[in-house]
């Protein structure tokens, strides 16, 4: 990224790739720091603003995704739970439980010492309980944990598409006052 005058002595330099912005206090040295005339100035700008944006893109399809997940490992720790609490007794278990997207199927369960767990990419195994409940229990905690990194790292991206945003009209808005200033010059001398 271009050097330029940064209002803070702690700066970040990135988080987790993203690049961070500086805010730029002097367009006048940030342009002469960085060798660029304002037409660059602006396009490189708005060039990194726009893969703020992209990035913005993909953080949020992943914060969907886990958003959908955690309430499915929640769901799957509960019929354990109740599939374990279940255990011993002589009453079979009723349940519902769907075979493809809209379509149920009722199951009657006997008594079991495990349960099979689908693990994505075609995969299903088969936990004894207490197997079945850590590693649910594991990733439940992993998705939350990487849930948290997901909007820090959407927080810090938000402030740099903000910092970026308002350095491109600083650097605008500096444009248009030298313009300003050139043509009364030039009226000055005719």
């Amino acid at each position: 990224m271009a050097a330029s005058s940064v209002s803070s002595s702690s700066v970040v330099t990135e988080r987790r790739g993203i690049p961070a912005a500086s805010f730029v206090e002097d367009v006048q040295t940030y342009l002469t720091q960085s060798g660029l005339d304002v037409n660059s100035s602006l396009s490189f700008l708005q060039e990194r603003l726009h893969q703020y944006k992209i990035v913005e893109m993909k953080l949020l399809a992943q914060q969907r995704d886990l958003q959908a997940k955690i309430p499915d490992i929640e769901k799957c720790l509960d019929i354990v739970a109740t599939l374990q609490a279940k255990r011993g007794s002589d009453e079979a278990l009723v349940a519902d439980f769907e075979v493809s997207e809209g379509i149920y199927s009722r199951a009657r369960i006997e008594d079991t010492d495990s349960v099979c767990l689908w693990l994505g990419a075609n995969v299903m195994l088969e936990y004894s309980y207490k197997e079945a409940n850590s590693l649910l229990r594991k990733n439940l905690e992993n998705a939350k944990a990487s849930l948290e990194v997901l909007v820090a790292d959407l927080q810090f991206l938000r402030d740099q598409v903000t910092i970026t945003q308002v350095t491109i009209a600083r650097v605008y808005n500096w444009d248009v006052h030298q313009r300003r200033i050139r043509q009364a010059q030039a009226a000055k001398k005719t």
